[in-house]
């Protein structure tokens, strides 16, 4: 599944959000302190120092974005989130190369593991701002080259090959996070979404009480409640 989900963030917070990482004292640190053993050598940038009090307050509204967004919650079907992260790209931290990210995350602000099942790109730059930067995900026919609006994000698996490309002018920044579903496999997540977008569709034409979108919605939950994991 790849998604892009627009406006997670409203303009407003968008600007909140450069506000406070664009700052002359926010607490970047080098990005490669995070990286497993595999990624180390690939990862060339700057992050949000985990424990700072900037990080925890820029966490919780993207946590709180999250929750009021039923694209999210529909195709991702969230059990855990990990803390959401915070990069930025540019001044000579401008890459990161091919990877693939660990299976299994801890976050130290919870004391929290999480199964990386979906990995979540949130974009706070406008694409104009900067060159190059963008998200490139492998697939068997070529590759994604993403490169979104800032408040919009792209969800993907966590199990692609994927990198940034080097940042050329301007600054990159984003929130990451990863999330563990309720559904483990990718195609049952798939076939649960595209069913709760026909339903949604059908009781827009139709309304709520329409027997055949009654009956799907059955459908769905049953289908939820034998798959799912909480």
């Amino acid at each position: 599944m790849f998604l892009h989900i627009q406006d997670v963030l409203t303009a407003d917070e968008v600007a909140f959000f450069r506000q406070k990482l664009w700052a002359a004292d926010a607490p970047w640190v080098d990005g490669a302190r995070s990286a497993g053993d595999q990624a180390v050598h690939q990862k060339n940038n700057l992050q949000l120092a985990q424990a700072s009090e900037l990080s925890a307050q820029l966490q919780g509204l993207v946590k709180a974005a999250l929750n009021r967004n039923a694209l999210f919650f529909s195709a991702a079907l969230p059990r855990r989130i990990y803390n959401p992260l915070f990069n930025k790209y540019g001044d000579g931290a401008n890459y990161y190369g091919n990877h693939v990210d660990s299976a299994v995350m801890h976050s130290r602000a919870d004391n929290c593991w999480v199964r990386s099942d979906l990995s979540c790109t949130l974009f706070l730059t406008p694409p104009e701002d900067y060159e190059g930067g963008e998200l490139v995900i492998a697939e068997a026919l070529g590759e994604k080259r993403i490169k979104l609006p800032a408040g919009d994000m792209i969800l993907y698996p966590s199990s692609t090959v994927h990198q940034v490309a080097p940042v050329t002018r301007g600054h990159r920044v984003s929130s990451f996070f990863w999330v563990e579903s309720m559904v483990r496999g990718l195609e049952q997540r798939q076939l649960l979404f595209d069913m709760d977008m026909a339903l949604l569709k059908l009781r827009q034409a139709h309304g709520d009480t329409d027997p055949s979108a009654i009956a799907l919605s059955g459908t769905y939950h049953n289908l939820l409640r034998m798959w799912a994991d909480v």
